[in-house]
């Protein structure tokens, strides 16, 4: 799953002994390369190896437990649509089918979510089975298999465990897939039977990386080391309520803000002492006075280091995750019903997060009930997002805030104080199996309300917080006695429905059904839109989402001492927002603010998206509706292709008219002359604005951040950090940066258009001030100055990256797709990386536009995530509908279903989606039938 970067290993100041490298990287088989040789692969790599987990697409097979029998029709594409007589076949078999496809990926996953990658891959994966552990998402997952979800959802879980087993029974590691063939070499690794509670266990892992806020509350905590709270609030903008949209904006909070009037406003979150995004506009009065000290700082960074080590489930660890989805009424479409499109923006791995398949009763009845297609994940039994006969839904990350760091101060081994008084940790010994190597325990601490204590999990945590004073915090805060920790509260870790809800979206008839199947999604909170064959659109946004006390709102890490920042409650499913056809006939989700910040009581998050996609996509449906033009499935995919540069719209008039010396960085801003802001792969212009957009930041920005923000190994000379008068140059400090190069900041989202857009006007800010380096020149308070500097930079940057000739510039050549397969094909042996990876595709698109290839431009100009399937449905006559995944449907690497869809995708091709019985028997290119 990890992006593709260009940092370079070494040891990361103050993390001396901690191996690098392991951020997204699920393992580092060191003991292939010295048991294996070139000429040993050769001769063990048969055809016949590789082949013989292919699965069985046709003919039949027996499977006991089945009551029926099932056919399971592939097309050309692999693609499998399943038809059976009962619930509890139907998901059998797509239990069997997905086993047969992506064992190896289930397997993965699940070890990860249970914290035992251990048991796969040996001890370089103990720590982030220490940290997954302390988190319990397969305890909180069995809690929920056990109190929560109800009986039909148990039956059908058992359903599709009872198919993933019957397709391992009697099958050795090499007959599943070549993955465990080249385990074989270094452990005697055996894949056991799938459980329910793997099912569910996949939810948390997913919920985990559409978290919400967390890497904006580390990062801001982190800020404080070098920057002022009035520099920090530049760089967190308020939301553009009057330029960018909210989704909902006829929606039920309307209703609910006259009672939340009437009743003086006494909700349990936010006050008029926050701004639109609920920051609060004094620094002062927030309650960052007890933890913006030194202590919580470097608690964070080395919190920070144990995250950003974590494999990832679906995103970037947190970080740029977004996605576009919107529908548009029947009155605009052409035909007359309506039309819906969904295209989550997620990690770039090799299979696909997503899985797409057919659910099909043969006759929908009590008996039967399902006729449902779309996307899921392999491990899950049922479909995530698409359609079924009557209605169709679309998810993007809502990004509310469902998580908050706490300070705890320490008592002893065993205490912690909370209201001065000591309470005593909540403790569990976790032992972790290691492949080649001797078990670990553990102890995981916790508070009483199910904390887990996360710095428990890293000796630096361990070390800062016992050296902390009370200095660090202000004086409400307790002696320092035993030091300070960090605490997660979040709200998957308590057992919830949302499996239930999968089923139940899965068979809703109408918008009341599917929003009753909605309350039942309480994490991850997602933005979901909704269409139906009867020409309604909607919106509703769900799940288990905080109330804080008045003037707590989430933003940054609380004390964790005092009872006043307790979460009070969730917000009543009743009171979330939704829309159901709105009069202007169409809605857009991008991941921007849900609502208007005057019209709704709650404070949902204080970090949404800025809205930059939303607004264009919001901007593109409107100017096809006000030019008298109807929109079709066609248009809805050349919006999901729409790679128009928000950013370049701004800055580009003022870099034209800047003076520059040099012939030949005069010839490179001549690009930008007649340049239409479209970021095409072919496009020079695109190639060169984007390098000059990322040295804006870099110099702006970027060398002003502490180093826990900055590039490893990118290193500058800085001022001492307590330093109180002017420093001479012999005086300053080396410091190295200490993130991934994907994970860095600036990143060059939209949350950075809006810092640089606010700015723009600012002319002598301190933030255009950069030193002179060499033959190029400074900046003193002079934005134009630094512009220039950014451009002299850029060119010389793509001259060394594209040559000199301009004429041969792309922005495809800078702008490259890499597919990993998630673990060995990062870093197994290079023959084992060369037949499981694939690419590189050059590609259009950017940050923060609509076709989301997304970039961080502290690290580089490779694509980090982007848009992991596109599908357009027409509820007009469904069998029209489109869909394309990033890869195939295969996991299996010889597989002519691999990666048979990414050339399209990449080209912004779209696939049929056959939903009727003819339409699939038309499509179908092999059928296998399951015999009970």
């Amino acid at each position: 799953m990890p992006p593709n970067t260009t940092a370079t290993s070494g040891d990361k100041p103050g993390k001396s002994g901690r191996k690098k490298g392991r951020k997204a990287r699920l393992i580092v088989l060191v003991l292939v390369l010295a048991i294996i040789g070139g000429i040993a692969y050769g001769a063990y790599w048969s055809i016949s190896t590789v082949r013989a987990s292919f699965p069985q697409t046709k003919g039949s097979i027996t499977l006991e437990g089945l009551t029926g029998p099932v056919d399971v029709k592939r097309d050309g594409y692999g693609i499998p649509q399943i038809y059976a007589d009962s619930d509890e076949d139907l998901f059998m078999a797509q239990g069997y089918v997905q086993a047969q496809d992506r064992f190896y990926e289930m397997d993965v996953r699940r070890h990860m979510t249970s914290g035992r990658l251990s048991e796969m891959f040996g001890k370089s994966q103990v720590d982030n089975d220490e940290f997954l552990r302390t988190l319990g998402w397969d305890r909180v997952a069995k809690e929920e298999y056990d109190s929560k979800l109800d009986a039909d959802t148990k039956k059908y879980l058992q359903a599709y465990a009872k198919g993933v087993n019957a397709y391992l029974k009697g099958k050795d590691g090499a007959d599943i897939s070549l993955e465990y063939a080249a385990l074989g070499f270094t452990n005697d690794y055996k894949p056991t039977e799938w459980t329910p509670v793997d099912s569910v266990s996949w939810l948390k892992a997913m919920a985990w990386d559409l978290r919400g806020n967390m890497q904006d509350e580390i990062d801001r905590a982190l800020m404080t080391s070098r920057l002022g709270p009035a520099q920090i609030a530049e760089l967190y903008p308020q939301y553009p309520y009057d330029r960018n949209q909210a989704i909902v904006q006829d929606g039920q909070y309307d209703e609910l803000t006259k009672t939340f009037e009437q009743t003086d406003g006494q909700s349990d979150s936010g006050d008029s002492s926050t701004d639109g995004t609920g920051t609060s506009s004094d620094s002062s009065s927030s309650s960052s006075g007890s933890t913006e000290g030194s202590a919580l700082q470097s608690q964070l960074s080395g919190l920070y280091n144990v995250l950003d080590d974590l494999p990832t489930a679906v995103g970037v660890n947190g970080n740029g995750i977004g996605s576009n989805s919107w529908v548009v009424a029947g009155g605009n479409t052409i035909t007359g019903k309506p039309l819906l499109a969904n295209d989550p923006h997620l990690s770039a791995s090799l299979p696909s997060v997503w899985y797409q398949m057919g659910l099909h009763c043969r006759a929908v009845s009590s008996k039967c009930q399902y006729d449902v297609s779309g996307y899921t994940f392999a491990g899950m039994p049922g479909v995530i997002i698409g359609h079924n006969q009557t209605i169709s839904w679309g998810m993007t990350n809502s990004g509310v805030d469902v998580t908050d760091l706490y300070l705890e101060k320490l008592s002893g081994d065993d205490g912690y104080q909370y209201n001065n008084k000591v309470k005593p940790f909540v403790t569990r010994e976790e032992t972790i199996k290691v492949a080649g190597g001797e078990s670990k325990k553990i102890v995981v601490r916790q508070t009483e309300d199910g904390m887990p204590l996360l710095s428990d999990r890293d000796d630096e945590l361990i070390d800062v917080g016992k050296k902390a004073t009370v200095d660090d915090v202000d004086a409400s805060a307790p002696d320092r006695g035993d030091g300070y920790g960090v605490a997660l509260k979040w709200t998957a870790l308590e057992p919830g429905t949302s499996m239930d809800a999968v089923f139940a979206i899965d068979k809703a008839k109408d918008w009341d059904s599917f929003r009753k199947a909605a309350e039942k999604f309480d994490v991850p909170s997602q933005n979901l839109v909704y269409a139906d064959t009867s020409n309604h659109i909607g919106y509703q946004l769900p799940g288990k989402i905080p109330t804080r006390a008045k003037g707590v709102d989430g933003s940054i890490p609380a004390p964790g001492w005092d009872s006043k920042y307790k979460w009070k409650g969730d917000i009543d499913f009743d009171e979330l927002p939704y829309e159901y056809d709105p009069a202007r006939g169409y809605i857009v989700t991008a991941n921007q603010a849900v609502v208007d910040k005057d019209k709704y009581p709650y404070t949902l998050t204080t970090d949404w998206g800025y809205g930059a996609r939303s607004q264009r996509i919001t901007d593109l449906i409107k100017g096809k509706i006000k030019g008298g033009g109807k929109i079709s499935t066609d248009d809805m995919r050349q919006m999901q292709l729409d790679d128009d540069s928000e950013i370049a719209k701004l800055l580009v008039p003022v870099l034209k008219k800047i003076n520059l010396d040099e012939p030949d960085v005069r010839e490179a801003q001549k690009l930008l002359e007649n340049w239409d802001f479209t970021q095409d792969a072919d496009s020079a212009a695109a190639a060169y604005f984007n390098a000059v957009w990322r040295n804006i930041l870099k110099l702006a920005f970027g060398n002003k951040l502490p180093k826990e923000l900055r590039v490893e190994d990118q290193c500058l000379w800085v001022d001492p950090v307590n330093t109180t008068g002017p420093v001479d140059d012999t005086e300053k400090v080396r410091e190295c940066g200490q993130r991934d190069a994907d994970q860095a900041q600036p990143d060059g989202g939209d949350r950075w258009f809006e810092v640089v857009r606010n700015l723009m006007t600012k002319t002598d800010s301190d933030w255009w001030t950069t030193p002179e380096s060499g033959t190029r020149p400074g900046a003193d308070h002079d934005r134009d100055k630094l512009f220039a500097r950014a451009m002299i930079d850029a060119r010389w940057e793509l001259t060394a990256k594209l040559g000199k000739d301009i004429d041969t510039w792309s922005w495809g050549r800078l702008h490259r797709l890499f597919l990993k397969n998630q673990t060995l094909g990062t870093s197994g042996p290079g023959f084992l990386q060369y037949i499981l990876n694939r690419g590189p595709w050059k590609l259009g698109g950017g940050e923060a536009t609509v076709n989301a290839t997304g970039w961080n431009a502290a690290g580089g100009y490779g694509v980090v995530w982007v848009p992991s399937m596109r599908m357009v449905v027409n509820l007009d006559d469904l069998d029209k509908s489109k869909w394309i995944n990033l890869t195939g449907a295969s996991g299996h690497a010889f597989s002519a279903h691999y990666t048979d869809q990414t050339d399209k995708w990449a080209n912004g091709e779209l696939l049929d989606w056959s939903f009727s019985k003819k339409a699939v028997d038309d499509s179908t290119s092999d059928t296998l039938v399951l015999k009970p």
